[in-house]
């Protein structure tokens, strides 16, 4: 046995010596001469599989021979791949293929055998330089593309109706390229947008360049806060993505009138276009608008230092004809003169928004209304314009025969004489909001009400200290102004019982009610208008109100309780369940429920929950401190039906009770 252990193999098995001398020699390959009727076991299969070659005495893995072609190779490969499923695998092998894959335009793709034999005989294009896709073959070579390059191999459709958002750190390039390889078979990109550019590795050029060569439907593109994207990227979408109908670029500083001229001169279907905060942006790019996009309906701009009078006014000046119906310009450099061109030829305007225009004067706004050049507008806002004064809002209310809908913000030299002038002039004027007017006072309030009594439908006046109340208990001889649905008033410290009361009999058909903010009225001057009104409240918030009392809720639920749906209660800490007990008898409609910081209690809750007619979606129980571990089967079971609790700063619940809540209320959405 030890002889076996001990075979060397130079015994009488092998006459002449060693057959093998040197095992890494070649000659194993070779006859085995004279030798041949020796005996040999078989020898185990390799354990190295290709890539891996034999070289100087030992094993070296060797690349695949598909990756050491150059760009110009793989780009002629993969123009002639069959379909999107094809594209969609090579996509995800590495960042480069995905790059050049992303390169590959639409007329560069060979469709049949046809285009694939007059190709072989035309010169291999340069793809891209190196530096083009360096930022790509830096990150890692395993891509994950997500479900963006899963694409059928059904025909192409070019209907554009997917839409993408891309936000925050899922803002990259990479995600780009992807979306424009997968989704070219799944319908088409119709709307792409991209807001906050990742700090890492952000939007570019490169990216904006494989969605236009990947996606020639796009019809909507919005770009925000991206400074690495210049002209050269959105060059590459007006020369590839003809049906573009609306831009929206904000804080792109990079870019600049050349970007905006290919836009205008390539994308003829242009409709809409907003721009903020581009300071490389000027006159020349609207001028090119007006001259190209002959389809433009809507426009914003809005703090873009080289925007001026020739830039605003081109838009209107055009030689076919004005089709902008809605414009909005906000802090911007321009002057009267640009007002006095919108009123001669915006005939075709129906909104127009003017915000923050400090070099307008009084003139302006004057010269813009008597022009009668804005038959058609519907609605108009104006903020925080010092120029806008009384005079100008007469002219306006005259110039405008169509008038609906009027927005005073910040307005400061609108007073009350304003309001009566406008009034009479603009008698068919629906919506009427003033916001920091403060000017205005009670004597315009009224006048306002009893000149458009026969057309008015929604009146607010928010956050206005020019009101002082009205005496309470004189007898006002006043017509009652039937059409007003809806009023509101906010945060006006002036506006008290005496108001209300002379509103409860100008006011008798008040649906929406709104009365916010306002510590000084109390139960004596809300309970006429409850009482006095005819058509029956639909909404009602009296949040902030804090003087009220049960006294009212009552009231409106008695009054009100066959058609109010919504009502606000927060903040009014003098109510207790007495609220919630006429809540729970007399709504059968409610469905949003707003009781934040009142004195309830579980006895409410419970009532509430007990009410069989009742079927309450929303409510909010915030800052209710004397809500205790007792009301979870009652708010269970009111739970069957909502969709939002708000239980947050409820002291005496505690977390576990809490806790069990969310559990039994999966469908219902908790604050806490």
């Amino acid at each position: 046995m030890s002889q076996v252990f001990d075979f060397s193999g130079d015994s009488e098995f092998f006459m002449g010596g060693s057959m093998y001398p040197n095992p890494k020699d070649s000659s194993l390959l070779l006859s085995l001469g004279h030798h041949v009727g020796v005996y040999f076991p078989p020898s185990k299969r390799s354990r190295v599989n290709a890539p891996f070659v034999f070289r100087e005495g030992r094993f070296v893995q060797k690349r695949p021979s598909i990756d050491v072609l150059p760009d110009e190779c793989l780009f002629e490969v993969f123009r002639r791949l069959p379909g999107g499923q094809e594209k969609s695998a090579c996509a995800c092998v590495s960042k480069r293929w995905l790059t050049l894959l992303s390169s590959i335009r639409a007329d560069e793709i060979c469709s049949n055998t046809g285009d694939v034999k007059s190709a072989e005989s035309e010169v291999v294009p340069v793809v891209q330089k190196p530096s083009e896709i360096v930022d790509l073959k830096k990150e890692d070579e395993s891509v994950d593309v997500s479900l963006d390059v899963i694409a059928d191999d059904g025909a192409m459709m070019d209907d554009g109706h997917l839409s993408r958002c891309l936000e925050g750190k899922k803002a990259t390039d990479v995600r780009l390229a992807a979306i424009a390889i997968g989704i070219a078979r799944r319908g088409g990109l119709g709307e792409l947008s991209i807001r906050g550019s990742n700090t890492r590795r952000g939007v570019t050029d490169f990216g904006l360049k494989a969605i236009a060569h990947g996606c020639p439907s796009l019809r909507d593109l919005s770009l925000w806060n991206l400074s690495a994207i210049s002209d050269e990227g959105l060059i590459a979408i007006a020369n590839e993505c003809h049906r573009l109908e609306k831009l929206d670029l904000c804080e792109c500083p990079a870019v600049t009138d050349k970007a905006l001229l290919a836009i205008a001169q390539n994308c003829p279907n242009l409709t809409s276009l907003n721009i903020e905060s581009c300071a490389n942006i000027g006159n020349g790019s609207l001028e090119a608008v007006a001259r190209f996009c002959h389809n433009l309906k809507s426009i914003a701009i809005k703090n873009c230092a080289r925007v001026g009078d020739n830039g605003v006014a081109s838009l209107f000046l055009k030689p076919d004809g004005n089709v902008l119906t809605k414009a909005r310009f906000e802090s911007l450099s321009i002057s009267d003169m640009s007002l006095a061109v919108i009123g001669r030829y915006g005939n075709a305007l129906s909104d127009l928004s003017l915000v923050n225009l400090q070099n307008v004067n009084e003139r302006g706004f004057w010269v813009m209304g008597n022009c009668r050049g804005l038959s058609n507008l519907r609605s108009i806002s104006v903020t925080a314009c010092q120029g806008f004064t009384d005079v100008g809002l007469e002219a306006v209310a005259k110039g405008s025969p169509s008038l609906k809908r009027v927005s005073l913000q910040k307005c400061a030299f609108v007073s009350d004489n304003g309001l009566a002038s406008f009034a009479k002039a603009a008698a068919s004027v629906e919506v009427l909001q003033l916001d920091e007017c403060h000017r205005i006072s009670p004597a315009g309030f009224l006048g306002l009400l009893l000149q458009c009594g026969k057309k008015m439908k929604s009146l607010s006046v928010a956050n206005c200290l020019g009101f002082k109340d009205l005496p309470l208990g004189l007898d006002y001889n006043l017509a009652p102004c039937s059409s007003l649905k809806s009023l509101c008033v906010r945060n006006c410290p002036g506006f008290g019982n005496g108001c209300l009361s002379v509103l409860a009999k100008l006011c008798p058909n008040l649906e929406h009610v709104e009365l916010t903010g306002l510590g000084d009225v109390t139960d004596e001057g809300i309970l006429p208008l409850v009482e006095n009104s005819e058509a029956g409240f639909v909404k009602v918030n009296l949040s902030g109100c804090m003087q009220l009392t049960d006294k009212v809720t009552s009231a409106i639920a008695k009054h009100h309780g066959g058609t109010l749906e919504e009502l606000n209660l927060d903040g009014c800490k003098s109510m207790t369940d007495a609220s919630l007990f006429a809540i729970s008898e007399h709504c059968c409609l409610l469905h949003e429920l707003g009781v934040a910081s009142t004195k309830i209690t579980d006895k409410g809750i419970a009532a509430l929950a007990e009410a069989v007619q009742l079927s309450l979606q929303v409510l909010s129980l915030s800052g209710c401190i004397c809500l205790s571990n007792r009301s979870l089967p009652s708010l269970k079971k009111l739970g069957q039906n909502l969709v939002g609790l708000n239980i947050k700063h409820c002291r005496r619940l505690s977390s576990n009770a809490v806790g069990l809540l969310s559990e039994i209320l999966f469908k219902c959405d908790i604050l806490f």
